[in-house]
């Protein structure tokens, strides 16, 4: 009985001092960290998000797209993000203080997304398509494989270190021309069709984002452009829904680049040395 006591204390002991050190420190260290800003209070980074882009951040997170995709860019010495162009510096506390959870990721499955958005072209390099209703000829007959489907699991890429096999038969070739890559309707065609833009990609379909609807009048400028092969029937066209535009409205807005004082970016090349004056 008289041992009872210490070794409750030391239990005890070893549950608070874990508790102290992995929780309590880190929130006194980073908990408290505000936007940075220049010397003329501008320039904050980072700001919070509203709208689309932060539903579209709570759709991401109830898909469970964090299981297979993370967002944080390990430093140089950590490993080979920065040279796989995922970022241009490693991630850092600040990069999260408005992202409650911050999801940082469980695994890598699919490439990282931390970066995603400052991939996406410029926007006079992502002028959309002309919208067109698919033709007779390269619309499929109507099937019940055409509806949306409800089962749906984790967003996964193959592998992360593996690229994948990009689509160019001629199937392959959205109805309006080539879609520019991570461009907001990339997104949507990637997000509803993942092999039809990568072959080998094991990303499961998000089609129950989407609806298929039959066109009235004009078509919609939201419709999403596929190949002639899961084309919508003619008449009808594949839209997107609100949740699926937030959702690619947040993937858009992902860009830590914004350079911190307490992260170095990477290294840039070593400056030409400056000619000797001396030298005739």
């Amino acid at each position: 009985m008289k041992g009872l006591f210490p070794l409750f204390l030391g239990i005890f002991g070893t549950f608070a001092f874990s508790w102290v050190g992995l929780t309590l420190v880190p929130n006194f260290q980073i908990g408290h960290l505000d936007p940075q800003m220049d010397e003329d209070g501008n320039d904050a980074y980072p700001v919070p998000r509203s709208g689309m882009a932060e539903r579209g951040r709570k759709v991401y997170i109830e898909n469970g797209c964090f299981y297979c995709h993370s967002q944080q860019v390990r430093a140089d010495y950590a490993g080979s993000d920065i040279d796989r162009k995922w970022g241009e510096r490693r991630s850092a506390p600040r990069d999260y203080i408005f992202d409650r959870p911050a999801p940082l990721g469980k695994e890598r499955l699919g490439p990282d997304l931390s970066n995603v958005g400052k991939r996406a072209p410029a926007e006079d390099e992502n002028a959309p398509a002309a919208a067109s209703a698919p033709s007779p000829a390269a619309s499929p007959a109507p099937s019940a494989s055409a509806a949306p489907s409800a089962d749906a699991s984790p967003p996964a890429e193959k592998n992360a270190n593996a690229p994948g096999k990009t689509a160019t038969s001629a199937d392959s070739a959205p109805a309006g021309g080539q879609l520019q890559p991570y461009s907001a309707a990339w997104h949507h065609r990637h997000l509803y069709s993942p092999r039809s833009l990568t072959l080998d990609s094991n990303m499961p379909a998000y089609r129950f984002l989407y609806e298929q609807r039959r066109i009235g009048g004009e078509p919609s400028a939201d419709a999403i452009k596929m190949n002639r092969r899961e084309a919508a029937p003619e008449g009808w066209e594949i839209v997107p829904t609100y949740d699926a535009k937030c959702l690619v409205a947040y993937l858009m807005s992902l860009d830590q680049s914004h350079p911190l004082k307490e992260v170095k970016s990477a290294a840039a090349p070593p400056a030409a040395p400056a000619p000797d004056k001396t030298a005739k």
